[in-house]
């Protein structure tokens, strides 16, 4: 059975809060003490998390509009306002 990512990568954010960010490794790192091989779910967890408006995905500190496109490093955040 697949960890909850989106569960993981929610309580996160919100305990972060709106002005600070997360590195999706934290999120793979609170589902498994293996948290390499579950960087993958985390990542796609957080691109459907942030299509359905509920965080961020950031990229070099501003947030990413276009999700289809990201690549490289990113960071996460509870959505502002939401």
């Amino acid at each position: 059975m697949e960890p909850d990512y989106a569960a993981a990568i929610l309580a996160l954010v919100e305990a972060r809060g709106p002005e600070k960010s997360i590195c999706p490794s934290e999120a793979a790192r609170a589902v498994a003490p293996d948290w390499r091989a579950h960087l993958k779910g985390v990542r796609e967890a957080a691109l459907r998390l942030a299509r359905e408006g509920r965080i961020e995905v950031l990229r070099k500190g501003r947030t990413v509009e276009t999700l289809d496109a990201v690549r490289g490093v990113i960071r996460l955040r509870i959505k502002r306002g939401g």
